[in-house]
């Protein structure tokens, strides 16, 4: 939709397989997953935008900044910068996927409230006069000069046309005027379609939760329930799929095309980086490009620091340059075939690290298993892009998602990830009297005023990020995402060392309440 169909479903599919497959049999770390991310869509926004109203080729030029962003991205691996990730810390990392979450469920909302617009409903309905209501075309009192122009193409006049029996997609391409009581300003009121859309927008989110919460029940034996804890999202759009096809409501749905070809039928595979473009385009996209670059190497480096984390006990090596380096090779190769940029995907990474864990076997009864680590391989992440690529093939399937699911879907994803930023915990700090705060470790040695100033130059990092995402200033997001490693380095100066080692540490809550009570428990005896 960002892209008004330059790019679309089939290119996604198409682009995730080809960089995944790459990407899980060279890369470094092949457990993160790569996908296309929330602040990458943000630029391809801006960049769309900007090729619109300086009518500019937008995929060509797309191309030439993907090109001197691979370009770059290499110069970074050659130039051993990955080692910058040191200073990336919990600070950072949560105000970035704060960022994502928010994207996620603004975007979802957002989309819901659009679908009012196209489906325009009759607010001012008096039920006893339903008889009464009708919308017919009729022909336009004074036609423009275009009307003429499309009436002459077709060998007709205003009088040829039989005004009264056009469809509603007729009427609109003889630019017909519709009259009467149950028209709206762009054509005939559509009842139904927006509740409906708007029940499948909730239930979606509702029942993923719910699904993904299922584990925890106490129906069904552990291996059932874990599945469907599993499976929460896919189970929740197949049953979602199947009562909207059962009620018949006519919900938007996804537009895929029916063959493997281009969804703009304009474009090819292989896009030219100077199209219709003037030939200065090629040397400025260097500019653009570098904010890209910066933009992709947080993206990527973060999301790589949080899967290296030492509470994942991984044993193999983590690989930054390898990573960064099949990431700048494959952005190339999809800037080239007018495919979505890919790169590590947070909230997709989370989840494939979470779904391999192991845990031991043997433990006394009421015992909780121990975590010994994660299953590090490259076969699950291959399996996933194979697949992925696979369902281009099934676009007559894939035709009968409704968009108000995929939206629910998105919610859910958004919401769902927010529950792991610790920033989000001192948030709700606010509200929370003393003796109702829960026992959070960094309550115990830092004073918690000190704390919530942490939080308010967080949430105003946070809200500085949104408002130049959606001002004009938007070009210069990425390096507002680089400032924030530089806000952090400003905040040595009003916390102490041992302060910060409690708030902007990497390890998680648990592990560090368990050191700290094992400590206390020491000391004791």
């Amino acid at each position: 939709e960002a892209t008004e169909g330059r790019i679309s479903a089939i290119e996604s599919l198409f682009g995730a397989s080809l960089t995944g497959i790459a990407y899980s049999l060279f890369a470094g770390q092949p457990l993160t997953i790569l996908g296309s991310t929330g602040p990458v869509l943000v630029f391809e926004k801006i960049l769309f935008k900007f090729c619109r109203d300086y009518q500019l080729s937008y995929l060509s030029l797309r191309t030439s900044i993907g090109l001197w962003t691979a370009f770059l991205c290499i110069v970074l691996v050659a130039t051993d910068a990955s080692s910058l990730v040191c200073y990336i810390t919990r600070f950072t990392e949560e105000a970035f996927a704060a960022l994502i979450c928010i994207i996620f469920i603004y975007e979802a909302l957002e989309k819901l409230f659009h679908l009012g617009e196209i489906y325009a409903f009759n607010m001012h309905n008096n039920l006893d006069e339903l008889t009464h209501y009708s919308c017919v075309c009729v022909e336009p009192p004074n036609p423009s000069n275009e009307t003429l122009k499309i009436w002459k193409e077709k060998n007709l006049t205003a009088d040829d046309i039989f005004w009264g029996n056009l469809t509603v997609s007729e009427c609109r391409t003889f630019h017909g005027v519709f009259v009467g009581s149950a028209c709206s300003l762009h054509g005939p009121y559509i009842p139904d379609v927006l509740f409906w859309c708007v029940i499948l927008f909730f239930t979606t989110f509702f029942l993923s939760s719910f699904l993904k919460q299922f584990k925890t029940k106490r129906y069904f034996p552990t291996k059932v329930r874990s599945t469907i804890s599993d499976f929460a999202v896919f189970l929740t759009i197949v049953i979602m799929v199947a009562i909207d096809y059962l009620v018949g409501v006519p919900s938007p749905k996804l537009h895929v095309p029916e063959k493997f070809e281009p969804t703009d039928p304009s474009r090819g595979w292989i896009i030219s980086p100077l199209g219709e473009n003037p030939w200065w385009t090629l040397l400025i996209a260097a500019i653009p490009a570098l904010l890209c670059t910066i933009l992709i190497f947080m993206d990527q480096q973060i999301t790589a620091v949080i899967i290296n984390r030492k509470e994942h006990k991984l044993k193999k090596g983590a690989g930054y340059h390898l990573d960064l380096l099949m990431v700048g090779v494959m952005l190339g190769v999809c800037s080239i075939m007018g495919l979505p940029w890919f790169v590590a995907a947070t909230v997709l990474s989370i989840s494939h690290v979470n779904s391999l864990k192991v845990e031991s076997e043997c433990s006394a009864p009421g015992e909780q298993p121990k975590f010994l680590g994660i299953r590090e391989q490259r076969v699950t992440g291959l399996m996933i892009f194979i697949l992925m690529g696979l369902s281009v093939f099934m676009t007559s399937v894939l035709k009968f998602i409704p968009m108000p699911v995929l939206y629910g879907v998105f919610l859910y994803m958004g919401v769902s990830s927010l529950k792991g930023i610790q920033f989000f915990d001192r948030i709700k700090l606010f509200g929370m009297p003393a003796k109702h705060q829960p026992d959070l470790i960094y309550l115990r040695y830092v004073p918690l005023w000190k704390v919530h100033i942490f939080t308010v130059i967080q949430l105003t990092c946070l809200v500085l990020l949104w408002v130049i995402k959606a001002s004009a200033a938007a070009v210069v997001f990425p390096m507002m995402v680089l400032a924030l490693v530089f806000v952090r380095k400003l905040m040595d100066l009003c916390f102490t060392k041992r302060e910060l080692s409690w708030l902007d540490d990497l390890m998680p809550e648990s592990k560090k309440k368990k050191e700290d009570d094992k400590k206390k428990k020491e000391k004791e005896e």
